[in-house]
């Protein structure tokens, strides 16, 4: 693509709903693109563009309307007729296809992680900002119902003044999978530091602020692995802060997945938000069900001491992060999760990476300034 061609005006269906091209169609835009997508009032799901015919009939078979692509070249080819265009595909090609994409004068979401590198991730904002494109990151995990409750109790200061936020990501998975996120090649980005890890850094982040230093320990564990599926990362924010993360297949015994520690009181929340297994079982938002709502027995508790009582979840809400993308891209303004956002979280990956490879903790330089 020359890029020389005007960009769409992604507003000019005013009067009508968005329409969205999905690039692929595995976990990802199968679970948790496709269903937000067709779920949010302004956005309607037009291509899904997947190789394998069998996802294109399962895409077919929920999604009636939908149209097919075997190749996202035919995306580009009808560019004037799409609004929006959403990266679910292996994480190797969310630079490439991202660049193509807003090149062709489209907006993007990519899932996460947005690149391999902060500064791909950079490269992609300001080519974005050029175009004056949208460009966001997937990162549903801020919608995740026991985060939203973390962010309220930090607000209204129940916890007081925190000085350690320990979250993990755990599984028991002894057995591998297979796929590219188990590929121990640098060019698939894969393993658990860039996949749970980006929804972990992005939270600490979102939370406490920039970090100032990383340090990590990045493992191998099952036999015939060859990408990280144990890793642990400690940061010391600009704020005083230490958030110590942890993601790993290998977890017999699972840990909780929040325990906030502050001068007032703890916050200890154990299991998963309920809404990726929801999606998983082909309940969608909007139904006649309260979404992202869970049962009082997995409430998490606030207390200090022997004392604990149980505080209410809020509820989760993956819908909002299409929802303020629609709103974005009609309205302007910021888009939910921004490409710079991404490149911080990045940085941090990066400096996890050198920090087990050299068995030192890495500083970090204040992020770059960019013109607004």
């Amino acid at each position: 693509m020359d890029g020389t061609h005007d960009a769409p005006d992604t507003r000019r269906t005013a009067a009508g709903p968005l329409r969205v091209g999905l690039i692929g169609y595995g976990l990802a835009g199968s679970v948790f693109h496709a269903p937000l997508i067709a779920a949010t009032d302004g956005l309607v799901l037009d291509t899904v563009v997947t190789g394998d015919p069998e996802r294109q009939r399962r895409a077919a078979g929920e999604y009636p309307r939908v149209r097919c692509a075997a190749s996202p070249d035919e995306l580009w080819a009808r560019a004037a007729e799409l609004d929006l265009i959403v990266i679910a595909s292996p994480n190797r090609t969310h630079v490439p296809l991202a660049r193509t994409a807003l090149e062709a004068g489209l907006p993007v979401v990519v899932d996460k992680p947005l690149a391999a590198t902060a500064a791909e991730a950079e490269g992609l904002a300001a080519l974005a900002d050029e175009r004056g494109l949208l460009l966001s990151v997937f990162q549903n995990r801020r919608w995740d119902n026991d985060f939203r409750t973390v962010r309220r109790l930090l607000a209204d200061g129940t916890l007081g003044d925190v000085h350690r936020f320990e979250s993990r990501f755990e599984r028991w998975r002894p057995a591998l999978k297979g796929g590219w996120r188990e590929s121990g090649d640098p060019a698939e980005v894969g393993g658990l530091l860039y996949d749970l890890g980006s929804h972990l850094v992005d939270q600490a982040l979102t939370l406490f602020g920039p970090a100032a230093s990383v340090y990590a320990e990045v493992d191998v564990r099952r036999r015939g692995a060859a990408a990280d599926d144990d890793t642990f990362i400690a940061l010391t924010h600009t704020g005083g802060v230490r958030s110590h993360l942890w993601m790993s297949a290998t977890a017999a015994q699972l840990g909780p997945r929040f325990r906030v520690l502050g001068s007032e009181a703890a916050y200890v929340k154990y299991g998963l938000d309920p809404q990726e297994a929801a999606l998983r079982e082909g309940a969608r938002p909007g139904g006649d069900r309260p979404w992202g709502v869970e049962p009082e027995s997995a409430w998490g508790r606030v207390g200090s001491g022997e004392a604990g009582e149980p505080v209410a979840t809020l509820p989760g809400d993956y819908p909002a992060y299409y929802a303020a993308v629609a709103a974005a891209l009609r309205e302007g303004g910021e888009p939910p999760v921004t490409a710079a956002e991404a490149a911080a979280a990045l940085r941090v990956l990066e400096a996890a990476r050198v920090s087990a490879a050299e068995g030192r903790t890495v500083h970090l330089a204040s992020p770059p300034h960019r013109a607004s």
